[in-house]
């Protein structure tokens, strides 16, 4: 099994920065995609990003791209994301996630994680 526990969430205002980082334990090695989600209020859980299992793949969502990075240590276990330019619509629950499907895809469905994280508040002030 792998655990996955998030940090790095808080308050912040619009256009500024926050770095997420999520760190895994346990059977690491079996872990191929790492990824992360988000809830809004209101909403339905939605993907933001995600990486193949040595960060040369990634994907994004079409709100996030070209403001935020996803990167991964492997040596460390973690995956972080580097959120920039900061909007209010970014505010949400951001949940972490690791995929075990034996690929070389940034996996983005839902079904393709088999752990997740508890996730961490991310709240932007206008």
């Amino acid at each position: 099994q792998v655990q996955l526990v998030e940090s790095g969430g808080g308050l912040v205002q619009a256009g500024g920065s926050l770095r997420l980082t999520c760190a895994a334990s346990g059977r690491t090695f079996s872990i191929y995609g790492l990824g992360w989600f988000r809830r809004a209020p209101g909403k339905e859980r939605e993907f933001v990003a995600a990486l193949n299992r040595n960060g040369g793949a990634t994907r994004y969502a079409d709100s996030v791209k070209g403001r935020w990075t996803i990167s991964r240590d492997n040596v460390r276990a973690t995956v972080s994301l580097q959120m920039d330019s900061l909007k209010p619509e970014d505010t949400a629950v951001y949940y972490c996630a690791a995929s075990f499907s034996i690929t070389n895809y940034a996996p983005a469905k839902e079904s393709d994680f088999g752990s997740w994280g508890q996730g961490t508040q991310v709240t932007v002030s206008s």
